[in-house]
């Protein structure tokens, strides 16, 4: 396998300096060595991929050197419009590296085992870097990083665009997690706050161990037809949780992570216009499902911007008595509440995956409503 050490050393060797990107669970102990081993004037978690590109373009009309921005490859959605019309070869000739952890890999005509938001994407992620007439190296544990990056390096000097590194499963060695927090995490407040919730509250919850968790709850409970998980789509859970209350006289509640909304921070101005919802956020200051990195929200103040954009009820949550008595006012409350929960990060293991179709999961929420 490949030492993220290795990796950093032949980055700097091949004078890439500058990194940024949003954390993937393919390569997570690469950017654990990102975060720890690089400065932060070298080193930027981004807010989403599109953001990480537009950073990357800036230090390149800067130094004339060559950036690297890594990402998921669900990520390439959010990456389209800078690659498209600010990166590419008609337009600004912008050469950067891209790292892209392969989720749902195709090998020959069956996918490599993973969750089923990742088949598709897994599927097509080839076809769209070509459509983007992005050229891509595939890597695995026995490449050669050295060969690889300054192969990827050349070409992307040479024709004045992105080249794509697209990673496999297990390339990377593993190195030690990120040190385990002394709040109480997110699993435990959860589990007190769904003491308080009505059987009948519609919820939508984000993509990532929140969702994993919160299934859990709901089948305790035998309650999870009340629950629409947004297994992927990182970002969107507040704007589902809006388009359905707009419908719906009762009240709505989404369950939200910090990753998540920082990484459409923009739509929570459309959710502070919505009466009847309950945006709750857990903040950890980390993105808890890919590894556990640091977000780009360190010291983010969510309750500042959630009273300056219009949400009406605004609390933030730090222990059980403040989490039992602001729901309850949220329950009660004939308009909106935004609650930041300050909790720590990491997870159980063994949590358990949904067993079901998604498609079996949507039509059974539908049916409630």
């Amino acid at each position: 396998m490949i030492i993220p050490k290795k990796l950093i050393q032949v980055l700097k060797k091949n004078q890439i300096n500058f990194i940024t990107g949003v954390p993937d669970s393919v390569f997570k102990s690469v950017c654990f060595a990102f975060e720890r081993q690089i400065s932060k004037n070298e080193h930027i978690s981004a807010a989403n991929e599109g953001t990480a590109i537009g950073l990357a373009i800036g230090y390149y009309l800067a130094t004339k050197k060559i950036p690297l921005v890594y990402f998921q490859n669900s990520g390439i959605g959010n990456a389209i419009n800078p690659l498209v019309s600010l990166v590419n070869k008609n337009v600004y000739k912008i050469p950067m590296l891209l790292f892209i952890g392969w989720r749902g890999e195709m090998k020959g005509n069956k996918h490599i085992k993973d969750e089923p938001q990742h088949f598709y994407q897994g599927k097509i992620t080839i076809d769209q870097l070509n459509l983007l007439g992005i050229d891509h190296i595939k890597i695995n544990n026995t490449s050669n990083i050295n060969m690889t990056i300054k192969r990827a390096k050349n070409l992307a000097l040479k024709k004045s665009q992105p080249v794509a590194i697209l990673i496999r499963k297990n390339t990377f060695a593993e190195n030690s997690s990120k040190t385990k927090s002394n709040k109480k995490t997110r699993e435990f407040f959860l589990k007190e706050l769904y003491k308080y919730l009505p059987k009948n509250l519609q919820k939508i919850s984000t993509t990532g161990m929140l969702s994993r968790e919160l299934y859990e709850l709901d089948k305790i409970n035998k309650n999870s037809n009340n629950t629409f998980m947004c297994i992927g789509g990182m970002g969107h859970a507040s704007s589902i949780a809006v388009g359905l209350a707009k419908k719906s006289k009762k009240k709505v509640l989404c369950l939200d992570g910090d990753g998540s909304a920082i990484m459409h921070l923009g739509s929570l101005i459309t959710a502070a216009r919505c009466r009847n919802l309950i945006h709750i956020i857990f903040n950890n200051n980390s993105h808890d499902s890919v590894g556990g990195q640091l977000t780009a929200g360190e010291n983010l103040n969510f309750c500042n911007i959630a009273r300056s954009i219009g949400y009406q009820n605004v609390y933030k949550v730090r222990n059980l008595k403040e989490l039992k008595n602001f729901i309850k006012k949220s329950l009660k409350s004939r308009n909106n509440s935004f609650i930041e929960i300050i909790c720590g990060a990491g997870h159980r293991n063994n949590l358990v995956r949904p067993n079901e179709k998604p498609i079996f999961n949507r039509n059974q929420f539908m049916k409630i409503i």
